[in-house]
């Protein structure tokens, strides 16, 4: 199951289940101090501070903290027209929209474990530039196929891999109202039973990954602001903002998906050179501008996006250099070459 192997000698398998035990606390404790949400006291009250833990994915307010993290799932959607409408992508709690190519852009999107999502898809083939991003989570890869870069690079890594040409049995096609190669798709249940078989086969260790900070937002103004990005013709991303709901409405193929952040990170593109598809290489590593869209504002909210290493998740700071705070919910992050292919109006007397 998987491309994920033991090693061969049972000392150093012993070695490196105490070492991922030792980063899953040190993980697991990070996020509780990173997210916590400090109860009001009166001026009357001793002070003692109310530290209420959150969800390390969703920022969502727990009654205690989560005994052993999550596992997350990430699932390659694409974004042609001919599949749209999407299925589940809606119920993802984050997700990553970047350029393949042909300049349609394609989805990771992130699942975790305590979900159920009756439809996901349809899936499509892996791109290299998507597994830094899959990293940050240690996610089991979802997919149907891949660009070579991207197969190399699954095996080196040893990623726990599910891809549809070798592990159908997690995947169905849709033949009744699409064609191929639109028409795989996914549930959350078969993405549970593959988790199931990986513990059964390898006795995976829980995941280790870092959150980031999260906090309740509200809405701070009263206009609704459109912003877009260009792409090209059919493929446009426009995010409207409802100050009513305090989140941010996309509406596309006949579904509408909404966000409680949206970020539009810039970074290097090119085309892999002698590749006769055109295929895309994108810079996932290092830092980069970008701009953050929550609670009605993004103007003056610009900064810079980070990610030191494979395994670190990409984090956002302010102009002064301030890591920033997410809204908890759903997060969109769109990737593109340059931020003047963000237009923003802001809409009056809607």
């Amino acid at each position: 199951m998987g491309k994920k192997g033991l090693p061969s000698r049972s000392l150093a398998w012993l070695v490196f289940v105490g070492a991922l035990i030792i980063v899953s606390g040190v993980s697991a404790l990070r996020y509780v101090q990173q997210n916590q949400y400090r109860v009001p006291q009166s001026s009357d009250a001793p002070a003692i501070i109310t530290v209420l833990p959150r969800h390390p994915l969703t920022g969502a307010l727990l009654d205690a903290p989560l005994a052993v993290l999550p596992h997350v799932f990430g699932v390659m959607i694409e974004n042609s027209a001919d599949a749209w409408p999407l299925s589940g992508i809606d119920e993802a709690f984050l997700v990553i929209e970047a350029p393949v190519e042909g300049d349609i852009p394609r989805f990771l999107a992130f699942f975790s474990s305590e979900q159920d999502v009756q439809k996901i898809g349809p899936v499509r083939s892996a791109r290299s530039y998507y597994l830094d991003w899959n990293a940050e989570f240690d996610g089991i890869y979802a997919h149907v196929g891949g660009s070579p870069e991207a197969l190399r690079m699954i095996t080196g890594r040893g990623v726990f891999d599910l891809d549809q040409f070798f592990q159908s049995e997690y995947y169905y096609r849709d033949e009744l109202t699409r064609y191929a190669p639109h028409n795989v798709y996914t549930t959350m249940d078969d993405l549970k039973q593959s988790m199931r078989e990986i513990d059964k086969k390898y006795h995976a260790a829980a995941p280790t990954y870092d959150s980031w900070i999260f906090t309740d937002g509200v809405s701070e103004t009263s206009v609704h602001t459109v912003i877009t990005l260009s792409w090209r013709k059919g493929y446009d991303v426009q995010w409207t903002y409802d100050p009513t709901t305090n989140v941010y409405d996309r509406s596309q193929g006949g579904k509408t998906y909404t966000a409680n952040n949206v970020v539009i990170i810039e970074t290097d593109v090119g085309t892999i050179p002698g590749d006769d598809k055109g295929r895309r290489t994108i810079r996932t590593l290092g830092e980069g501008r970008m701009k953050i869209f929550q609670n009605g504002h993004g103007n003056d909210l610009g900064g810079t996006w980070k990610k030191s290493s494979v395994r670190d998740r990409m984090r956002f700071y302010d102009n002064e250099g301030n890591e920033m705070v997410m809204n908890a919910g759903k997060t969109w992050i769109e990737v593109t070459d340059d931020l003047g292919n963000v237009v923003i109006e802001q809409m009056y007397g809607l």
